[in-house]
This record gives structure tokens, C-alpha cells and sequence, in this order.
């Protein structure tokens, strides 16, 4: 047994004339969804090994605390082939949590914002989005073009613990059972991010 806790997650991708049917397949299969807008923020250490870390924050709601997830490397392909299974830690930040990560000697690599959908389906979340690009003068998020590719991810919403009381395979279960849900419609993969 390992000590980490873990993210198990599939993804895909779809064209938008696919987005309705999609939305009501997911819909008709979730407990719940809402609008989702973020800002990601991705580091990369300066030095050492390479842990990502993402700097998220939820624009629906306007006093939202950042979140600051940690990721290493996914398990290899012949450990866990039918999901991408990869140690995450998460926190929330109070106060700026870009000037945190500097300090904890990380570089910005990047800056996404995501719209679109997000699911919640057991202790799954289901995100369906698109990517906004930022515009360099402003920082703010330029409205995704029509025909910008939808974005699926599947995924545990919290860390998952590897014990004998909640092994990480019911979590690999959970998310082969939206896979399945999804035949047809939208052909959900590992992927090694």
C-alpha cells in the first residue's frame, strides 16, 4: 500500500455539433451540474523533480478560494491501463496563491481559463469545457471560437486513499462505468498528462 492519495481520471474530446447530445446523455446520468468557469494557473518547479502544480479558481462564484493541486507522474500504463491513476494532493489558499507558489519555488508555465459544464456523478465530477485563451493586454479570457474542441474529463473530486476498506479500484470502476455510459457518443481514454 502506498502512501499517496490519488486521482483517477479518463478523457475525450468532441466537435460542438456533438455538445447537445453529449450534455443530455451526461445529464441524464449525473445527480447534479452546473455552469463552470476557472482560472488555471500551471507551475513548474525551477529545480528538481518534476511535480506539476496547478493553481485553480472558480469564477461563478466571486469570493471562491484558490485551490492549489499537486501532481506527479501518472502510474505506468502497465499498473493501471484502462485509467490514468497519478498521485494528487490538493488545498485551498487563502490570499494570493501565485505569489505562494513562487515562494515555494515554482515558475508560471501557463494560464488557461475553462467554460463550460460541470458534472457531479457519486464521488465523480464530470468537467465539459472549453478553453479560453487570454488576451496579453488585458488577462482576461477571450470567449472560446464556435468551432474550439470540447474538452471531457472524468475524474475522482477528491484524493483517493489506497486501503482495504476503499480499494482505487471501485474508483477505476466508477470511471469505466461513465466510459461505458458513453459508448457511442463519446470515446473516453487514459491519457498520460
Amino acid at each position: 500500500m502506498s502512501s499517496h492519495s490519488y486521482q483517477v481520471a479518463l478523457f475525450g474530446e468532441f466537435f460542438s455539433h456533438d455538445l447537445k447530445a453529449i450534455v443530455n446523455r451526461v445529464t441524464l446520468n449525473s445527480e447534479s451540474s452546473s455552469p463552470m468557469h476557472t482560472r488555471e494557473v500551471v507551475f513548474e518547479p525551477l529545480i528538481g523533480e518534476p511535480i506539476l502544480l496547478r493553481a485553480r479558481k472558480d469564477l461563478t462564484a466571486p469570493d471562491s478560494p484558490w485551490v492549489l493541486d499537486s501532481y506527479l507522474k501518472p502510474e505506468s500504463v502497465r499498473a493501471h491501463p484502462e485509467a490514468t491513476v497519478r498521485p494528487w494532493a490538493t488545498c485551498h489558499v487563502a490570499g494570493d496563491a501565485l505569489a505562494f507558489a513562487s515562494a515555494l519555488g515554482y515558475i508560471k508555465r501557463s494560464q488557461i481559463y475553462k467554460r463550460g459544464y460541470l458534472f457531479r456523478r457519486g464521488s465523480l465530477i464530470i468537467q465539459m469545457l472549453q478553453q479560453e485563451q487570454v488576451d496579453p493586454r488585458t488577462q482576461q479570457p477571450i470567449p472560446a471560437h464556435a468551432d474550439t474542441l470540447w474538452e471531457v474529463e472524468v475524474k475522482t473530486a477528491f484524493p483517493i486513499r489506497n486501503t482495504q476498506d476503499n480499494p482505487l479500484s471501485h474508483s477505476i470502476e466508477a470511471v469505466l462505468q461513465v466510459q461505458l455510459l458513453m459508448k457511442g457518443l463519446l470515446d473516453l481514454r487514459r491519457q498520460d498528462v
